[in-house]
């Protein structure tokens, strides 16, 4: 019985002790907090279910430095630049190198010799030859010689530097990744300046690299000199050698009309101007320069001509700007449409509408009273209105309070509704019509790249818009708008729900019900009309409509 009881027992407690960690292992069962991860076991992968999940954040990308020389070592296979795969004729043959040696005729061989530490190569029948610090250029030579002084004839021979020595390279001072690395000794600076990540683009300098064997220089280095003019010592490299990368020396920036817009290093406390823009390579329109000096408590500025760089020079922190500091001669405006003139002109700066009138060549065909103009200014102010008027109707259509759920979802359809349309209305390019007058022409100033368009005659009358059917209808004297409306079916809405614009030929836009004819060419804009209880999207949407229809020849619906 005692025993009976024992057993209960120990099942009891195991029970009681499995529910206990269940409930610590679900606090949610309990109301309790979450256990810390380190504690309940639990990772970060157990809160991805949950509605507080952050993702990781998206790794920011890597902005171009300014510094010129920065882009030696921006490429993907930056780390591969430089490496050889051949031998310059200069290279000395050192330890460790390996020859392919030919010998064929009378005696045949072929193998790889590698130079012993005694800086020999040992050929078969012939015996050794000293070869470490014989160029690459004269191997073959210098291996023939010694063939022939046992093999005179009969025997030809061809040798061939086929490996460098495998060596390491310290790579030290203001680089992204200092360390030592491996290469051959053929492999050039810039090798194993991309194997150390590049140049430190924030402390780095490309004008003070020195290559250092123990103790002594053996090379100073300016990549600039490589940049500019392609000059760059190839240097053969032994175990142990050193690549120092100096402090950034003084620095000057370059901005405007060049062709090489970077912050450049120097190494003396000045540099000629002249130098200067030899080096960010100045575009040919550009005339001016203006220095911008920062030393001291005091910021100057100077301008000058391109012409009067010599003598000039920059100090470190200089900031060089180049323009274009030119006046207007002439304009060239383009004439389109009916006529038989050149559509080209060339005029004087300052040149009138009426000055262009006189030398246009018409045609019988020309529409000479309903002249009109297009400006690639004026264009782009009517879009700056336009974007305006769309950015305030959807903040007045999103801004918009509902006082019940059935109201407030009818809010949202219509905001889906109204941002559809913004969305198609942005779209729409403004022509830049500017609507002349008979009596201001000689008041009318021309601008470079202006377009005047002649237009044809013609005895059509254009229909658009919310019509049943937008046509071209022929000219009839005496016909008010509404007749005309009439022969393409009529309104597609109700006659007081719509507004219609009269655009002429000439441009000027009139409201069609203070206009009772028409005449050949003008062009009926039936505008479609917006209810809303709130009164801003209506007011807004009907600004929009008229702006489109007046400044870009379209008509949009919702």
């Amino acid at each position: 019985m005692k025993l009976l009881k024992s057993v209960l027992l120990i099942i009891a407690l195991q029970a009681t002790s499995a529910q206990a960690v269940d409930l610590n292992a679900d606090p949610n069962m309990t109301g309790a907090a979450p256990l810390p991860s380190i504690i309940s076991g639990q990772t970060q992968k157990a809160y991805n279910d949950g509605q507080f999940y952050d993702p990781p954040q998206a790794a920011m990308p890597m902005v171009m430095s300014r510094m010129f020389g920065a882009q030696l070592f921006t490429s993907v296979s930056a780390a591969d630049s430089g490496s050889s795969i051949g031998f310059n004729p200069n290279y000395v043959v050192s330890l460790g190198d390996q020859i392919q040696v030919r010998l064929w005729g009378a005696f045949n061989f072929e193998g790889a010799l590698s130079v012993d530490p005694k800086g020999n190569i040992f050929l078969p029948n012939v015996g050794p030859l000293k070869v470490v610090g014989i160029p690459n250029s004269q191997i073959n030579s210098v291996v023939t010689n010694k063939v022939k002084q046992v093999y005179q004839s009969n025997v030809n021979v061809y040798a061939s530097l086929l490996q460098a020595q495998p060596v390491k390279v310290f790579v030290t001072g203001y680089v992204n990744n200092p360390g030592l690395y491996g290469g051959v000794a053929s492999d050039s600076l810039l090798s194993y300046l991309s194997k150390a990540g590049g140049v430190d683009t924030q402390s780095g300098s490309y004008v003070d690299i020195s290559i250092k064997r123990g103790k002594s220089v053996r090379s100073q280095v300016n990549l600039y000199d490589f940049l500019l003019n392609g000059n760059l010592g190839l240097s053969q490299f032994s175990d142990g050698d050193t690549i120092v990368v100096g402090p950034r020396q003084h620095t000057f920036s370059v901005e405007g009309e060049v062709f090489n817009s970077y912050d450049f290093e120097f190494r003396n406390s000045t540099i000629p101007v002249t130098e200067a823009l030899s080096w960010a390579r100045p575009k040919p329109g550009a005339t001016h320069m203006t220095i911008i000096r920062q030393q001291g408590t005091i910021k100057r500025s100077e301008y000058y001509p391109l012409s009067s760089a010599p003598g000039r020079s920059l100090q470190d922190g200089d900031k060089l700007i180049i323009s274009t500091d030119r006046y207007s001669g002439t304009i060239q405006v383009r004439i389109e449409g009916a006529h038989s003139g050149e559509h080209a002109m060339v005029l004087p700066y300052g040149a009138t509408m009426r000055q262009v009138l006189s030398k246009i060549r018409p045609n019988s065909m020309s529409q000479m009273d309903s002249i009109q103009l297009y400006r690639r200014s004026v264009a782009l102010r009517q879009k700056e209105m336009l974007d305006l008027s769309l950015q305030k109707l959807e903040e007045a259509s999103l801004s918009a309070q509902s006082s019940t759920s059935e109201e407030a979802r009818l809010r949202m359809q219509e905001a889906q509704l109204i941002s559809r349309f913004v969305s198609k209305a942005r779209n729409v390019v403004p022509k830049g019509e500017v609507v002349l007058s008979e009596s201001n022409l000689d008041q009318v100033i021309l601008e470079d790249s202006d377009v005047i368009k002649i237009p044809e005659k013609t005895s059509l009358v254009m229909i658009h818009g919310e019509v049943m059917f937008p046509n071209a209808v022929s000219w009839q004297k005496g016909l008010s708008p509404d007749d005309y409306i009439a022969k393409v079916g009529g309104y597609t809405q109700k006659a007081s729900n719509t507004k219609v614009i009269l655009i002429k030929q000439s441009g000027e836009a009139l409201n069609a019900e203070d206009v009772k004819t028409l005449e050949p060419g003008d062009e009926l804009m039936v505008l479609p009309k917006f209810e809303s209880k709130n009164i801003e999207v209506t007011r807004g949407i009907s600004t929009i409509l008229y702006q489109l229809a007046v400044a870009a020849k379209v008509v949009l619906t919702l």
